[in-house]
This record gives structure tokens, C-alpha cells and sequence, in this order.
């Protein structure tokens, strides 16, 4: 097993993102333990929120939701998921597995014995996220879904979303072709770097900022894990991770917990989702839900703090 660790000296003096690194060693089946970073801000007391990033992101996309979760007393955690941020990266692309994230992802959570959380997911957060709190129901208290989706290739969501992704009858797959297209550009495009998309889809965005999102993979071989996770969303019912995203739903659809939708009106990616666990998900129900307007996917960069303030609200008002 091949494991890098990004020189901290590519995170020092980041624009907006003053916070010192935590560790913790997390653990899944048939690999050796690996060091997994997270912010850890606000007072240790205070309500906690799990700030879960995605593709091709890590916690600096949540640096202008911070401030306002800690001034509203709360305290944030937000994890890098292995293969991206300041957590270790493995050279390997094949031992990066759907499971494997949220194994890690759920001994965090565990080794910080986190509980009554508030989950705030956005992308490969919502997968991930969304499949820990599944396992273990008891240590969240709520959800605040953002530009997310789950990958459940599930026939009923013919219609129901703008990106189409779910399966047709017997043995067929109806898929948005900009998804393949994006699926077939991470494997074959020689050079993959998170300001790219960044830039494409919140920009234009500073200089500095948009190195602070390159700064975790110093050369391409940093970016096996960056590359694997878009390989393994399930473009079949039979993909593992499909199975996975299913039985999530399946505990989604008997979760009574305040369920929250803030989603952009600006991302093609994911809009019906919102709708979708709007009716799913029986905690959604009554719910106020909200439209962040003038955001694409990348909410947090271009809304960060009107996102900040909808979660602190949530936090303070539901239960």
C-alpha cells in the first residue's frame, strides 16, 4: 500500500482558512491505518455540525461557513476525505472504494465520539455522509442536504431529476451524457486539478484562492484518489455503490429527524434531488426549505456565509 502525505508547508497561510490541523487514524478492511484530517473549530460544548465537502474539494471549500457556525455558537468539524486535503493519500487508485470512504469517514466520527450531530453535505458529502449516518442513526440529530444527491440508479427517478441517472426496465441505464462525459474526462485527461472546476463553476475566483484548492496534490501523484471517487459512481443498479446508495434511502425514508434542503438554483448536476428528499424523506416534510439563488454547485464558495446562516437557524430551531 503506497501512502503520500501533502509537505504542510503547502497549507501555510492559506487565504481564509486560518485553522490548525487535528488528526485521527482511521481504519478500514484490508489496509493499514491512515491519518484523516478535519477542522475542529468553535466551543467543544457547543452543538456539533459536520461539514461534509466533495469532488473535487476539501475543507477550505467550507472556510467562509465556519466563522458563522462558531459565532453562532456552534462546533464544526469538517473532515478531509482520504485522498484529498491534508488526510493522507493513497498512490493506489483501486484501493479507493465506495465502502472504504465511509468506513473511514464513520471511525472518524466514532474516534471523535460525535453525537447529536447536524450533517450539512454537499457533492460526494451526501453519498458518504448520508451512508454513515445510515449505519449509525443514533449520533445525528438533523440534515442539511446541499447540491447533493445519493447514487441509488433507482427507476422511479425517471422525471424526477435534471441530470438523468437511474435505470430503464430490464438491463438498461438512462444517464445524462455531460455525466459520462465528466466520468470519461477524469480518466483520461492527462492533468486534473480541483481549480479547474472551481474556477469554471464559482469563478472567477483569485489566484491565491484557487491555489489553495491545488495546494493538497504537489504533482500528479498525489491525485489517485481525486481521480478514483468520479470513477466510482455507479453508472449501473449493479455497481456496488448503488446497493450502497439504496439502503440509504431505505433508512432515509423511515428518518423522522428535521431533514432540510438548501440547495442552488444554479446547478443542473442535482436539481430534483432537492425534491426528491423533500418527499422521501418523512423529517422533510414541514420543513422550510430554501433556494440559495445566484450559487452553482459549489455553494459554499459563492453563498458560504447566507449557507452558514441557513444551518445555524436550523440548528437553533428544529429539533
Amino acid at each position: 500500500m503506497g501512502v503520500l502525505r501533502t509537505p504542510d508547508d503547502r497549507f501555510a497561510d492559506l487565504p481564509g482558512y486560518p485553522y490548525p490541523p487535528n488528526y485521527v487514524q482511521v481504519q478500514t478492511r484490508k489496509l493499514d491505518p491512515l491519518r484523516m484530517h478535519y477542522v475542529d473549530a468553535g466551543p467543544k460544548d457547543g452543538p456539533v455540525v459536520l461539514l461534509m465537502h466533495g469532488q473535487p474539494t476539501w475543507s477550505y471549500l467550507y472556510r467562509k461557513v465556519i466563522p458563522v457556525l462558531v459565532d453562532a455558537g456552534l462546533r464544526v468539524v469538517a473532515p478531509d476525505n482520504i485522498g484529498y486535503g491534508r488526510s493522507d493519500k493513497l498512490t493506489d487508485a483501486t484501493d479507493y472504494t465506495f465502502a472504504r470512504h465511509v468506513d473511514w469517514l464513520h471511525v472518524l466520527v466514532t474516534a471523535l465520539d460525535l453525537r447529536d450531530v447536524t450533517l450539512v453535505a454537499q457533492d460526494w458529502g451526501g453519498p458518504l455522509g448520508l451512508s454513515v449516518l445510515a449505519r449509525d442513526e443514533g449520533r445525528f440529530a438533523r440534515v442539511v442536504a446541499a447540491n447533493t444527491i445519493l447514487h441509488t440508479c433507482d427507476p422511479a427517478l425517471d422525471g424526477e431529476l435534471e441530470w438523468a441517472h437511474h435505470g430503464v426496465g430490464d438491463g438498461r441505464m438512462m444517464l445524462q451524457e455531460t455525466l459520462l462525459d465528466y466520468v470519461a474526462f477524469y480518466q483520461r485527461a492527462p492533468k486534473i486539478v480541483p481549480s479547474f472546476f472551481l474556477d469554471a463553476v464559482a469563478g472567477p475566483l483569485p489566484a491565491d484562492v484557487l491555489a489553495a484548492y491545488d495546494a493538497p496534490f504537489p504533482d500528479r501523484s498525489y491525485t489517485a484518489g481525486l481521480r478514483q471517487l468520479i470513477a466510482l459512481i455507479p453508472l449501473t443498479r449493479n455497481d456496488p455503490g448503488a446497493a450502497i446508495g439504496r439502503d440509504t434511502m431505505a433508512v432515509l425514508e423511515r428518518w423522522h429527524k428535521p431533514f432540510l434542503t438548501a440547495y442552488s438554483d444554479g446547478d443542473p448536476a442535482t436539481r430534483g434531488w432537492d425534491r426528491v428528499f423533500q418527499r422521501r424523506v418523512p423529517g422533510a416534510r414541514g420543513q422550510k426549505h430554501v433556494t440559495i439563488t445566484g450559487a452553482g454547485h459549489f455553494v459554499q464558495e459563492q453563498r458560504g456565509e447566507e449557507l452558514g446562516r441557513i444551518v445555524a437557524d436550523f440548528v437553533a430551531h428544529s429539533s
